[in-house]
């Protein structure tokens, strides 16, 4: 069986136009997950010990369930308890706020304790307020540090979205499954989604690496 090309050509709109809803769902999913995972993992970090535990179990129930049972729960078992409807895309960027939010709050406790305990005791020490002492003092050199771990969990996220396919979100791989599923041409259609996922994946990878390199600590 010979590679046919023409048939990537043909396939590539409905291909791109998979991939920007893939992007969408990524870029505004891992919008929220940052500000749950920064509420949370400070939270876990700086809370009492009842905030702490909430936290604790929020974080391990996410991290303890797969994020297909996650959306299918958010899609097919959370209307029939709220009596509300919820549209896939729309189940598919709660999972990633959730999904992603748990993970990027490890991050964030692991962040901010690696952070010395002399620069929050300094802030306190000049009568700042805690809340100027992490947002000032220990926020930057925690952020600088959870940056290559939070690139990681981009990618991690972006390739999730593939996971969609199982509620019908029209995202690249399901355009890809809907495309084989009319022409058969399996070799032709994956490869064309693959060198995709591989070509956004390489452009993400790109811009982190950038930015790692202006946040770098000398």
């Amino acid at each position: 069986m010979q590679f046919d090309l023409s048939v990537v050509i043909d396939a590539l709109p409905a291909l791109l136009q998979g991939a920007r809803l893939t992007v969408l769902i990524a870029v505004v999913g891992l919008a929220g997950g940052l500000l749950v995972g920064f509420l949370f993992g400070l939270m876990r970090t700086y809370g009492n010990a009842f905030v702490q535990k909430i936290a604790f179990i929020y974080v391990e129930f996410v991290r303890g369930t797969p994020i297909v049972v996650q959306v299918m729960f958010i899609y097919f078992a959370l209307p029939m308890l709220l009596h509300v409807r919820v549209d896939a895309l729309t189940a598919a960027i709660v999972s990633i706020v959730i999904n992603s939010g748990a993970y990027i709050a490890e991050i964030v406790r692991g962040a901010f304790l690696s952070v010395p305990r002399g620069l929050k005791e300094a802030g306190l020490a000049l009568g700042m307020p805690m809340w100027r002492v992490l947002a000032f003092v220990v926020g930057p050199v925690a952020v600088r540090r959870m940056t290559p771990s939070l690139g990681n969990q981009f990618i991690v996220s972006l390739k999730d979205t593939s996971l969609f396919i199982v509620i019908g979100v029209g995202e690249l791989t399901r355009q890809g499954q809907e495309i084989m599923a009319a022409n058969f041409r399996a070799v032709e259609i994956w490869t064309a989604v693959a060198v995709i996922y591989l070509c956004m994946i390489g452009a993400l990878t790109f811009c982190l690496r950038a930015m790692e390199k202006r946040m770098r600590i000398l």
